[in-house]
């Protein structure tokens, strides 16, 4: 339940403002058909974040329990600092002419590789030994982040406080960081 929860948390708070979020937004402003775009993101989501997730098992079988602690709270920390330099959608990703479901499929999936998120993904994947877990964590984290967005559109994104919720994400990797670095230093 530990692996959920955190993978929740942990994506839901570092999707805010990501470059994947504001794909979100320009897709729902685009299309203007909120369910194909949720479908998109479920699906582009799920495959990214099991091969992420996968990934971060097969890493994780290769170091001892301290030097996997420590790497994967090192990476969260990393991932903090990434945090707090905000995201910005730059060019298409070649999907112009697709309905919103593909368009929305394929764009999120390019987008999100190598993003914090995935990234996050596999350090998660490789701290904790569910990765159905893990990956349902983070997958309901992308979509607790990216629903309000894709239903609220423009109005919502510009009243949220951008600059807090990036300090707000940066501290929660930073205290998950130092959890696993606290847990190599037991070893």
């Amino acid at each position: 339940m530990e692996a959920l929860l955190v993978s929740i948390g942990t994506v839901a708070f570092a999707e805010m403002g990501d470059r994947t979020q504001l794909l979100s937004l320009v897709l729902a402003a685009k299309y203007r058909k909120p369910w194909p775009i949720l479908a998109g993101v479920l699906l582009a989501t799920l495959a990214n974040h099991a091969t992420a997730g996968l990934i971060g098992v097969w890493f994780g079988h290769f170091l001892t329990a301290a030097v996997l602690d420590a790497t994967v709270g090192l990476s969260m920390v990393a991932i903090a600092l990434w945090t707090l330099r905000p995201d910005r959608l730059q060019g298409g990703a070649g999907v112009r002419g697709r309905g919103a479901f593909v368009a929305t499929l394929i764009a999120f999936f390019i987008a999100e590789i190598g993003d914090k998120t995935q990234v996050a993904t596999v350090a998660l994947a490789a701290g904790y030994s569910s990765l159905a877990a893990v990956v349902a964590g983070t997958t309901a984290g992308m979509l607790a982040a990216n629903v309000p967005v894709v239903f609220m559109g423009k109005a919502f994104a510009e009243r949220l406080p951008m600059k807090a919720i990036h300090y707000g994400a940066a501290g929660l990797f930073v205290g998950l960081g130092s959890v696993f670095i606290g847990r190599a230093l037991m070893h």
